[in-house]
């Protein structure tokens, strides 16, 4: 090698050096995907023996696996505000799905939901613009009309969808032709991977909002004929077609793992893999056929039991967080906010005041704590249970029901599946049973000081309660 080979040699590996460093100075980029109804124990990684989730089960296998995350909220909305805005979505008064039912003859009357996201909220696409980021949202939004979507909220690309499972049965907006039996789920990530594409350079921060698994059940007919003639397994609920939409929205996450593959892009991308609430048991209220089963945990969708609100969260950070590790630490869906400001290292400025916290230093170390003593959920709505409020605290668990003040206090760690209320066990000594009663009337009252503290709205008396009327519903107008 010449004098002159040498020199261009050192010169060009200077140059290659330079732009590794620059692309390992680069803020990672950020994909977060958010599934509609899938319950907790939905996934392989999380006890289905029926559902094939390979592509998210190797997610958990190279990062973090959290056990005991929580939705936000029981139904839609509420989790996706408080998405949006790092709050406790009783501060928004978006605390039933938009713009939600209302049972007229029931005992009580319940609060009026805000119908939409407020414009002024300050959401992650709008921070994370501060620290350069190319932003984009596809899919379900549900949080207001066209005129308070993700485009008005620091979104630069937005698509977002509603309606049906297959072309032309689902909408868009911006309007899109899409062919005939197009599947939503692979529309939605074929998007979103054009996003990523089109912003390889970085950084970018994309959400995909899939509107699977919510019914109704629709799925490919050859994705159901395998589940068909798959053995069942001897527990659980088995639905060939909600299996299959599990596994096209495993499918999706493969599509995407594959293309920051391709992009080279895997190891400067955070993947951020939830639910916005517990599973839907059945896919109607009037005999329909049964979707699915949240066991171990109790009951389902519209409740603040276990089998409602706690999902499956499932992040990956190469070089961050620890690949196949889990984490026990209570969270919920208000810390996405702080844990993307802080993903992106963006600096301060002005925002709405912020009801969760970073989850990065459990990202970082999964048998960390975070700093904070309970986290609250407020739900006084008539859904698939009955108006009420609940705090958890470590291992503990209260649940205040609103028509008649009626308690349940578990502890999580003996009994995941809230089978005994140890307020009512007749097997408990007196003193053990004193005991708790204290706790739970600490419990409740740092509950009440919650609710009191963000103005959460409280159902109220009906004075046309009427028995044999009460179980009449009615939607409520936008």
């Amino acid at each position: 090698m010449n004098r002159l080979h040498i020199i261009l040699f050192g010169f060009f590996l200077i140059t290659f050096q330079a732009v590794r460093v620059q692309g390992a100075d680069q803020p990672p980029n950020i994909l977060l995907i958010l599934i509609d109804d899938m319950g907790w124990a939905d996934l392989q990684c999380y006890g289905s023996q029926f559902h094939e989730t390979p592509s998210i089960d190797q997610l958990a296998s190279e990062g973090v696996r959290f056990t005991d995350f929580y939705a936000a909220g029981a139904v839609c909305s509420p989790t996706r505000a408080a998405i949006q805005s790092g709050q406790y979505q009783a501060r928004l008064g978006i605390t039933d799905f938009i713009p939600g039912h209302r049972r007229p003859f029931a005992p009580l009357l319940v609060p009026e939901v805000a119908n939409h996201l407020p414009l002024e909220i300050v959401t992650p696409a709008e921070a994370l613009q501060q620290a350069g980021y190319a932003t984009g949202y596809f899919g379900k939004w549900h949080l207001g009309n066209q005129q308070q979507e993700p485009d008005r909220q620091g979104y630069d690309v937005s698509l977002v969808t509603g309606g049906r499972h297959f072309a032309p049965r689902f909408r868009t907006n911006p309007p899109v032709d899409v062919p005939d039996e197009t599947y939503l789920a692979d529309f939605l990530t074929d998007q979103t991977i054009d996003f990523i594409r089109d912003h390889k350079d970085g950084p970018f921060f994309a959400m995909l909002s899939h509107y699977a698994v919510h019914i109704p059940l629709e799925a490919k007919k050859e994705k159901i004929a395998k589940y068909e003639k798959k053995p069942k397994p001897e527990g659980g609920v088995n639905n060939p077609i909600y299996a299959a939409m599990v596994e096209h929205v495993d499918d999706s996450v493969a599509q995407l793992m594959q293309a920051l593959d391709e992009l080279e892009l895997t190891e400067n991308t955070v993947v951020i893999f939830t639910s916005d609430n517990g599973g839907l048991y059945q896919s109607a209220s009037l005999g329909g056929p049964i979707v699915c089963s949240n066991a171990p945990l109790r009951d389902e969708k519209g409740t603040l039991y276990e089998g409602g609100i706690r999902v499956p969260l499932i992040v990956r950070w190469p070089g961050v967080a620890p690949a196949g590790t889990v984490c026990s630490e209570p969270t919920i869906s208000t810390d996405f906010w702080p844990t993307l400001a802080e993903i992106a290292d963006v600096k301060e400025f002005e925002h709405q005041p912020l009801d969760g916290v970073s989850l990065v230093p459990v990202l970082e170390n999964p048998n960390a704590t975070l700093n904070r003593d309970a986290i609250y959920f407020h739900f006084p709505h008539y859904h698939h249970s009955r108006p009420a409020g609940s705090i958890r605290m470590g291992d503990w668990k209260l649940i205040e029901f609103f028509e008649r003040g009626d308690l349940e206090l578990y502890n999580l760690s003996d009994d995941l599946s809230e089978t005994n209320n140890l307020l009512a066990d007749p097997n408990l000594s007196a003193e053990r049973s004193m005991s708790l009663n204290e706790r739970a009337r600490h419990m409740q009252e740092k509950l009440r000081q919650w609710r009191e503290s963000i103005d959460a709205q409280m159902p109220q008396p009906n004075p046309q309660h009427d028995p044999s009327r009460e179980m009449e519903i009615r939607k409520r107008k936008r």
